[in-house]
């Protein structure tokens, strides 16, 4: 008789959600969420807020250093240039419904690029870089005509003498911004680029790990935003504030969520104990941009909000929670703020996805196993 025994594996308790695994060695951002810090390649997130430009964050993100001026000058351009929609895309954007969900139209338009994309199968890093500023300068202009013809309008052309965020405006509004529009979007494209391994940018590792192409990469990591987990929480506070609708109602909305054990949309983090560093930021521009439109109610409840919602539950609020008042004074519609998000976070989608491929080695996580024990087959007469 065999003496051997089965080894039993040993059983480790699973990281729910992956918390405090440590998945990757990045260089790109760091993330404190005890003192509130967020790094961007060593650089402060409140200097880049108040000193830098998107592009300039992004060539930082996508190369690791800030560029002197020459380098921002050929980047800028290079990043215009790359700001058109082939005609391909235009015209399948303008077979959607005009109620198509606009994430979902951004998924499937970014991957129609990618067929018509003759280098989206290269994978050197050349190409793969080039790729990159493509994407980001593609994905404004896609996100802008979505609106626009969601509205029943003609898609606009890019304007080459603005800057990524003025331009972005311009298409969206069919208006050149004001200084505190254009910096309002600046601002929110700096503030969202990147924060580490957050869902979408897992995502995109992971497809990159394959060695997928760059337009599959982005695809999935636009997937992952979608979901009301991600990337969905500015559009709630927008509606929240519209239910309220006067500073004098916030109490009793408050005392009613309260009531019903519900959730307060933009408040708390998952990983920030103390304010979102980048919060102030947001809240500053929106106060201003109120008082330019002589419309400073949302921004006063919002700021009422925030303080009752705060002492109630011991909670600050994230970034998503004043860039849904400032986005509205920017006249950007709530079900468009995720591709807002999107247009940002694909400079760190990208400079995620060039680091993984530079020392590749494909996510392959275990798990434990909660299923039956060994069971025999039994014939189907006999089940």
């Amino acid at each position: 008789m065999s003496t051997d025994v089965a080894k039993e594996k040993p059983v480790e308790t699973a990281a729910k959600g992956l918390k405090g695994v440590v998945a990757a060695d990045s260089s790109i951002c760091d993330i404190d969420g005890d003192l509130g810090k967020l790094i961007y390649r060593g650089y402060n997130i409140h200097e880049l807020a108040q000193k830098s430009t998107f592009e300039e964050t992004c060539y930082l993100l996508l190369k690791g250093d800030l560029p002197n001026a020459s380098q921002l000058k050929d980047f800028s351009e290079v990043l215009a240039r790359h700001r058109d929609l082939s005609p391909e895309v235009l015209a399948f954007l303008k077979t959607l419904p005009r109620d198509v969900l606009p994430m979902a139209a951004l998924r499937s338009a970014i991957s129609l690029a990618g067929i018509y994309d003759k280098k989206a199968e290269d994978s050197s890093p050349a190409a793969n870089f080039e790729k990159s500023i493509g994407l980001i300068g593609q994905m404004a202009t896609v996100v802008a005509a979505l609106h626009r013809l969601r509205q029943g309008k003609e898609p606009l052309v890019s304007k080459r003498e603005l800057s990524h965020s003025a331009n972005f405006m311009y298409l969206l509004n069919g208006k050149v911004p004001t200084t505190d529009e254009a910096k309002a979007m600046d601002l929110i494209l700096i503030l969202h680029a990147e924060h580490g391994l957050n869902a979408s940018t897992f995502a995109a590792r992971v497809i990159g790990a394959t060695l997928s192409d760059l337009y599959s990469v982005i695809c999935g990591a636009i997937g992952a935003l979608k979901g009301p987990l991600h990337g969905g929480a500015n559009t709630e506070v927008i509606h929240t504030l519209m239910e309220i609708g006067s500073v004098d109602k916030v109490e009793e909305y408050v005392a009613g969520v309260k009531a019903r054990k519900g959730k307060f949309m933009g408040f708390g983090h998952a990983v920030y104990k103390v304010e979102d560093p980048r919060a102030q930021h947001l809240k500053e521009l929106s106060r201003r941009l109120g008082i330019e439109q002589g419309e400073p109610r949302w921004y006063d409840i919002s700021e009422r909000l925030e303080q009752i919602v705060k002492e109630a539950i011991q909670k600050n609020c994230n970034v998503d929670f004043y860039s849904a008042s400032l986005q509205h004074y920017m006249g950007i519609p709530g079900e468009l703020f995720t591709c807002i998000f999107a247009a940002s976070r694909i400079a760190g989608w990208c400079a995620h996805v060039l680091e993984q491929w530079q020392d590749n080695k494909i996510i392959r996580p275990s798990s434990n196993y909660t299923g039956s024990p060994d069971r025999s087959y039994a014939p189907l007469t006999s089940r």
